[in-house]
């Protein structure tokens, strides 16, 4: 306060400043005043008057963009989820049009010493590495570099050809990608993988059916509104998610190969964990979840770029200024590492066991901080939208993808599925919901891309919710730049909890002040 105080003082003193053209009176001393002395005190420009506006005209000003009601909103319902399952230290970030303009951290980085967490603190993003991985993917296919349907043993012919039920098949990076390829994860058992796909796709069947009853009653009645019926059922979903006792009862994490602790070498050396199995089903006949693929699709990066694949990795961070995203290394000093926490049989707060994610870098083993998961977004998203913006005196930047490129990524594939969202179909290493609305005045479904992750002792989510252009409002609108939609990341030191439902919220939060603001 006290240096605040120095330079309003130092402001209000007499100066002499120079009179705009076209305004009367002399050029003598003129006293600031204190609403203007407070402006430059706090670093606020005045727009040039008159006609020393760029282009001799006013130009319109940008939407106002205070977010207070919805950031107030949106940490309601984090501290919600926080409170229900039991997190001891939960991280949110969201940005606006590629602005950051929320970031914070909830409860312990490290409960035993008590370290709170904060918007830089590094957390486990878990499956989200799958996305980072996939930005490497598609900018080695734009090089030229990688072919995305030739077979993987063109570039791992570690990896040994694969026969299907007596028959010779093909594995392709494409496949791997939606994970189409047959692949295991890490359930070794295929009968029980099978039980539990039929088990799946029963409930989801019997919810489907549920769902056109429903509809076809409301249909009759025109009363009840659709979206609450949608919300209902996402919480329903995500409290019986948090009810079965979070960081301890997920089967996945009943899986052995969950927790190795050994430290590999080279992605060529994890290969041997899985490369020897037989394939679940025929390449591309159907969606199997895994992420052993994506320890393959990495010994694909390394040699497409002829780099190391964590050396490739690291200089892409570099490039797109995501400077805290790193290795889950347990031998590096990593500042403003979390610690992971788990609960245990008795129900009690524990540190997760110790694991060693060097088997799976491409698939689940990167750290980062929101900041840095929203510059990622923000990329991808301005990738997306730069081809629908007029290019005005070569100021328009290229995006790090070409926007057909982030357009095939963000293309749901056939036969595949999401757990986490019922209404998105998996495309190239995102879950993707497609524009839609079936009724007058009812839901309406927008068209965003998302990612989960579960780790031992973490969960994640980033989402991405594009703003709607209109092909021919998108062309000379303000501001006259992508990126433009809502990005939200959340990132927990927990594992076993679902954020999906959680971040759509939030990012529907912010579009819906945003759009507020602008129609003001």
């Amino acid at each position: 306060m006290a240096g605040l105080a120095r330079a309003l003082r130092r402001a209000a003193a007499p100066a002499r400043l120079p009179v705009p053209r076209g305004a009367g009176g002399g050029a003598g001393p003129r006293p600031w005043g204190w609403g203007l002395a407070l402006g430059l005190a706090l670093g606020v420009r005045a727009a040039p008057a008159g006609d020393e506006a760029e282009g001799g005209r006013e130009e319109k000003p940008p939407c106002p963009r205070g977010f207070g009601a919805a950031v107030e909103r949106s940490r309601d319902l984090v501290r919600r989820i926080k409170d229900e399952a039991g997190i001891p230290g939960i991280l949110v970030g969201v940005s606006v049009d590629g602005k950051e303009v929320w970031s914070e951290g909830l409860g312990y980085a490290d409960v035993e010493n008590r370290v709170v967490c904060k918007p830089e603190t590094v957390m486990r993003i878990a499956s989200i590495s799958k996305c980072l991985t996939m930005m490497a993917v598609a900018k080695l296919w734009e090089e030229g570099k990688l072919d995305l349907d030739a077979p993987v043993q063109k570039y791992v012919p570690e990896f040994p050809e694969k026969v299907y039920e007596g028959e010779k098949v093909t594995i392709t990076t494409r496949q791997l990608v939606s994970h189409l390829s047959g692949i295991r994860h890490y359930e070794k058992d295929i009968t029980k993988v099978k039980e539990e796909k039929e088990k799946a796709n029963r409930a989801l069947k019997l919810a489907k059916s549920h769902q056109d009853k429903e509809q076809k009653a409301k249909e009759g009645k025109g009363l009840e509104n659709t979206d609450n019926v949608k919300q209902k059922k996402e919480h329903d979903s995500e409290t019986k998610s948090r009810n079965s006792k979070p960081g301890r009862n997920n089967k996945e994490f009943e899986q052995e190969e969950y927790y190795l602790k050994e430290k590999f070498e080279s992605v060529i050396e994890s290969l041997k964990i899985f490369k020897n199995d037989p394939l679940f089903f025929k390449p591309g006949s159907q969606f199997l979840y895994s992420t052993y693929g994506f320890t393959l699709l990495s010994a694909v990066v390394e040699r497409a770029s002829g780099q190391k694949f964590t050396d490739y990795m690291l200089k892409m961070f570099r490039d797109l200024d995501m400077l805290s995203t790193v290795l889950d290394d347990n031998e590096a000093m990593i500042y403003n590492r979390a610690r992971c926490y788990i609960y245990n049989k008795k129900g009690r707060l524990v540190n997760a066991p110790y694991v060693d994610n060097s088997y799976k870098w491409a698939g689940g083993g990167f750290l980062s901080s929101v900041g840095d998961l929203l510059k990622f977004g923000n990329a991808l998203l301005y990738s997306y939208q730069a081809g629908q913006f007029k290019n005005k005196n070569g100021r328009l930047l290229p995006g790090y993808l070409k926007p057909s490129t982030v357009a095939m990524m963000w293309t749901p594939v056939p036969k595949t599925e999401v757990s986490w969202d019922r209404d998105g179909k998996y495309a190239m290493a995102w879950a993707v919901v497609e524009k839609n609305q079936q009724y007058g005045c009812c839901r309406q479904q927008r068209h965003y891309a998302s990612h989960t992750g579960g780790a031992v002792g973490a969960s994640s989510v980033l989402l991405i919710l594009p703003e709607e252009l209109e092909p021919e409002g998108a062309v000379g609108a303000w501001p006259v730049a992508p990126p433009r939609g809502v990005i939200v990341t959340i990132i927990c030191n927990m594992q076993s909890v679902s954020l999906n439902s959680t971040a759509l919220k939030i990012a529907r939060e912010f579009d819906k002040e945003k759009r507020a603001q602008c129609i003001d």
